[in-house]
Parts: C-alpha cells; sequence; structure tokens
C-alpha cells in the first residue's frame, strides 16, 4: 500500500519524531485495532483448549497482519524521514535503515 500524503517530520525535545497524516494515522490504528481483536480471539482460543494448529494459523494471521503495519510505516519512513536526513547530510541514517530491515527480517 503507497503512502501518498507527505508526513512530516519534527523534533520534540530534541528526539525525532514523525508525524503521520491523518488518512495514514487512521489506517494504521485501524489495522493495529484488528490486531488487537486478533490477540484477544488467541487468548480466548487458548482458553478453550482450540486444537493447536487452529491457534498457531491463527497466530501466523496476527503475524502477517503486524509485518502488514510495519511495512507501511517502513514505506513511510524511507520515503520521509531517510530522505530529509540523506538530503541534510546525515548519511547515519543509511546504518540505521539497515539495522532495521534486519530487526524486521529475524522475524
Amino acid at each position: 500500500m503507497a503512502i501518498e500524503e507527505k508526513e512530516e517530520h519534527v523534533k520534540i525535545d530534541e528526539q525525532r519524531a514523525s508525524h503521520h497524516s491523518e488518512k495514514t494515522k487512521k489506517n494504521l490504528m485501524t489495522r493495529l485495532n484488528r490486531i488487537e481483536g486478533q490477540i484477544r480471539g488467541i487468548k480466548g482460543l487458548i482458553e478453550k483448549d482450540t486444537y493447536c494448529d487452529d491457534v498457531i494459523t491463527q497466530i501466523s494471521a496476527t503475524q502477517a497482519a503486524l509485518n502488514s503495519v510495519a511495512k507501511i510505516l517502513l514505506e513511510g519512513h524511507i520515503k520521509s524521514c531517510v530522505v530529509e536526513r540523506i538530503q541534510q547530510g546525515d548519511y547515519e541514517v543509511l546504518d540505521e535503515i539497515l539495522t532495521t530491515f534486519q530487526r524486521l527480517m529475524k522475524k
């Protein structure tokens, strides 16, 4: 899913922060709320002694949903934060993004 609206980035108390467009933020919150519901559902399945393979299938679906959220955030991060920092001559962001990729790929 492409992020069509440019996202703004500001510094708060000397820490980096980003402000996502309202459309992106709403999309992310909807997805995260759905994931939260999936987690509650998984807990319920375990409480009901549901067959293990069925629970694992639900866990897999939840992980895929989380990966989808991460992809949206990563796309926005690269298109805005990373590009902006490179334009400012801050090439340390390249090491940061490589570390981020490594963290995501471990999963």
